[in-house]
């Protein structure tokens, strides 16, 4: 259990599913948007992925650039370069079209509104190149019930019962941005409900070659 732990990390089961089927693969470039310590990245690093990360807090891209030096050696240099930087998911400075794959984990229902979800979304398919992989674990209402916030302006605000306050998506949202985007699910809406507490969609989104964003 240790060797498996220590060769994956806490990678998300959903993320693995796509590398077991081979929709991730070497030689592709990688963004971890809202990184955090790195999770997601320790399997990607160790098998010489080129590897990138964003997170607004500068003490995660810290951890995640010494993680990186201590898995990849090889990287060292780059890293130094600003493959991991302290920035929002809204105001990327990588260029447009540049990522193979984008994984947003656990991010989107921090969104304060609307238009800070819509900037997100807009940011993340920004830096996907044309045929590229969009994949997005985030919180939504699909399979669970939720208090919804009144008189905060948003009305996809609702309160969970540990007392968080999140922006949680539905089905009808999620297929109205991936129409919007020109995308393509690459596999239906997944959902895991976790018994009194939320429910985590899985939504899996190939740009179309010729919608850039």
């Amino acid at each position: 259990m240790g060797n498996l732990e220590e060769q994956f990390g806490g990678i998300d089961i959903y993320l693995f599913d796509q590398l077991l089927r081979g929709n991730i693969a070497p030689g592709m470039r990688i963004l971890d948007a809202g990184c955090g310590s790195g999770r997601n990245l320790v399997y990607l690093l160790r098998e010489g992925y080129e590897c990138y990360g964003v997170d607004g807090s500068a003490e995660a891209v810290a951890w995640v650039r010494m993680m990186a030096a201590r898995l990849a050696p090889g990287l060292a240099s780059t890293i130094a370069g600003g493959n991991f930087r302290v920035e929002g998911i809204e105001a990327m400075s990588f260029g447009a079209g540049v990522m193979d794959v984008v994984v947003c984990n656990s991010v989107l229902q921090f969104a304060r509104d609307d238009a800070q979800f819509e900037g997100m979304v807009a940011g993340l398919w920004r830096v996907l190149r044309p045929g590229g992989l969009l994949f997005c674990r985030l919180a939504s209402t699909i399979g669970g019930e939720f208090e919804r916030l009144s008189g905060d302006g948003c009305a996809r605000k609702f309160l969970l019962p540990d007392g968080s306050e999140w922006y949680l998506a539905d089905e009808d949202l999620l297929m109205r941005v991936t129409e919007a985007l020109g995308g393509e699910l690459v596999d239906p809406l997944k959902t895991t409900v976790v018994q009194g507490s939320r429910c985590m969609t899985t939504w899996v989104v190939r740009k179309g070659i010729s919608r850039q964003g």
